[in-house]
């Protein structure tokens, strides 16, 4: 009989007492605590199992749960007799940043004030026993969720002195979602702040702590040295390219096609991988993430789980308002084609407004993008950047963005897609129509503020480039910033039914030095199309100049005019 699968439930202990689905990752504790290594940073995408998995480590070694070896019988870490002995002989300092997803620093400060104090409560105990001095106790009193930054960045260095001295042995901590803040900070603009708060507070924890036996933290993103880590040389970091660990987050291939089995569904192996397969670290393919796979196994149709179990504010903003050659290499990812870009796995979030290379790798640690190829650092000359290979993770994903491209026009969608109707049509009337509606509505959408509207009108543009290519791909093979002829053409559609005719797209943004008028425009960009020779590589497939329709878009501003 197959098990109960439950969603969401990230206690090791609740999920192992209710006989709920579980796949066993015990073997974590056993390779984590045999590297001996002090302080160990971990990046998976959400939803990976890195909550679970800390749960499972403090049910493991935590006094709180001494006795319980129960928990861990028939699994696989139960299998050896030296870790059987020290199950539940460790103090453990637990505490997740998860839910600290603030719109300014006080309030952020104040909720992992919060968090701290409601460890001190958890730990009161220690009030009455014996092993606190007169200044313990006043510090002890001190910390509250309104206590001053020298309290606050010193609480868990505090900490780990006290429930050593009483249990007579050093402290594990484990710090869950420590990136979430920093996130939030940088889509909200209180970085600088949060930045100085955290480094303190982290160099105290798990750097300059005597108290501290081992110590887990877990993020999404492996935020920059400079800003965060600066001081912690102690630190072990395994991301997404690492070999360390790769099996114990995400499901294997063998994992989840033994759960199919189980669940009566073998017959949707296929599916599945295509869907929800696709996820890489270091060498180890074939990784899956187990929030699709769980939801499936549960529900039984197919989805975008895991893609839509979070907002993807971020990653919608930083590639809605990037530039020309973002847009351009997320164009070719929708079409199913990689792109090839440097990667520092190292995030400086303030430096993703203008270092495309920081967006891609946001976008490789949140799990959206994977790594098909990389150039080995041995066969590079000296100053040669390593360059990646990059394409979309799976089916999901490339769902997930498809609907993140249609959301931009959302407030438009009326107007979009009766202008679509307009232009297969060849209705110039309808079209200046619409598209005035529709950049009216949505034009500041695509704008950072941070550059001029030049820029603006280019993101807009390159927007509605991706809208095309998500709305009209059962219909043409749309393509953008392509060489053809003597230059590059802006959008071309080239039809998949001969009955169609093929259309060139060449947008202009008005410039008061050299045209009189948006008409003038419209004709200078015209001109270019004809000049150029755009057509060519229609010609080449055997479209004929009379199938094929040009058009020029002009802006200025909010306006467009289209001949």
């Amino acid at each position: 009989m197959a098990r109960r699968v439950a969603i969401g439930i990230q206690d090791f202990g609740d999920l192992i007492q209710k006989k709920y689905f579980y796949i066993d990752k015990t073997s974590f504790i056993k390779e984590w605590w045999d590297s001996g290594d002090s302080v160990t940073l971990i990046n998976r995408p959400r939803r990976f199992g890195k909550t679970l998995n800390m749960s499972m480590v403090e049910h493991f070694f935590s006094v709180e749960y001494a006795g319980r070896g129960d928990l861990f019988e028939g699994l696989s870490i139960w299998e050896h007799e030296e870790y059987r002995n020290i199950q539940g002989t460790w103090p453990v300092i637990s505490l997740s940043f998860a839910n600290v997803k603030e719109k300014d620093y006080r309030t952020t400060r104040k909720k992992i004030c919060q968090l701290l104090t409601k460890l001190y409560a958890e730990n009161s105990f220690l009030v009455d026993s014996g092993v606190l001095c007169e200044s313990d106790l006043r510090y002890f009193k001190r910390v509250s969720e309104d206590m001053d930054d020298s309290d606050a960045t010193l609480a868990l260095y505090q900490l780990s002195d006290f429930l050593s001295r009483y249990y007579g042995k050093k402290v594990i901590i484990l710090l869950d979602e420590y990136d979430t803040p920093m996130q939030e900070a940088y889509v909200d603009g209180y970085w600088d702040e949060l930045v100085a708060f955290t480094r303190s507070l982290f160099n105290a924890t798990f750097k300059t702590n005597p108290w501290l036996e081992r110590g887990i933290m877990t993020g999404i993103t492996r935020v920059s040295k400079e800003s965060v880590f600066s001081d912690l040389n102690n630190l072990e970091v395994v991301t997404t390219t690492s070999n360390k660990y790769a099996a114990s987050f995400g499901f294997t291939e063998q994992e989840v096609f033994e759960a199919l089995e189980e669940c009566g569904l073998g017959q949707e192996k296929a599916s599945v991988k295509e869907w929800y397969d696709g996820f890489i670290f270091g060498d180890y393919q074939g990784i899956y993430n187990p929030w699709s796979i769980l939801n499936y196994l549960d529900k039984k149709y197919f989805t975008t789980y895991w893609a839509n179990s979070s907002s993807n504010s971020l990653v919608g903003k930083l590639i809605r308002q990037g530039s020309r050659q973002i847009k351009g290499n997320f164009e070719r990812l929708l079409e199913g084609e990689s792109i090839r870009t440097p990667i520092d796995e190292q995030i400086v979030y303030n430096q993703l407004d203008n270092n495309e290379d920081a967006i891609w790798s946001l976008l490789l640690a949140s799990g959206y993008l994977k790594v098909l190829s990389y150039d080995r650092l041995e066969f590079l000359e000296p100053g040669e950047k390593q360059m990646y290979e990059l394409a979309l993770t799976n089916y999901e994903v490339k769902c997930m963005f498809e609907g993140m491209v249609h959301g931009w026009f959302s407030e438009a969608m009326g107007d979009y897609n009766d202008f679509i109707k307009a232009m297969l049509q060849d209705d110039l009337e309808a079209m200046n129509a619409y598209m005035n509606e529709i950049t009216l509505e949505i034009f500041s959408y695509f704008d950072s503020g941070k550059r001029p509207s030049r820029s603006a009108a280019e993101r807009f543009y390159h927007g509605f480039v991706l809208g095309l290519i998500v709305d009209l791909r059962g219909k043409y093979v749309i393509t953008s910033n392509r060489e053809s002829g003597f230059g590059r053409y802006d959008v071309m559609l080239e039809p998949k039914d001969s009955k169609n005719d093929a259309i060139i797209i060449e947008f202009k943004v008005f410039n008061a030095k050299k045209e009189n008028s948006l008409e003038e425009t419209v004709e200078s960009a015209l001109k270019q199309i004809e000049e150029r020779k755009y057509e060519a590589v229609l010609n080449a497939k055997g479209i004929p100049g009379t199938r094929i329709r040009k058009y020029g878009f002009a802006f200025e501003g909010k306006n467009v005019l289209i001949g």
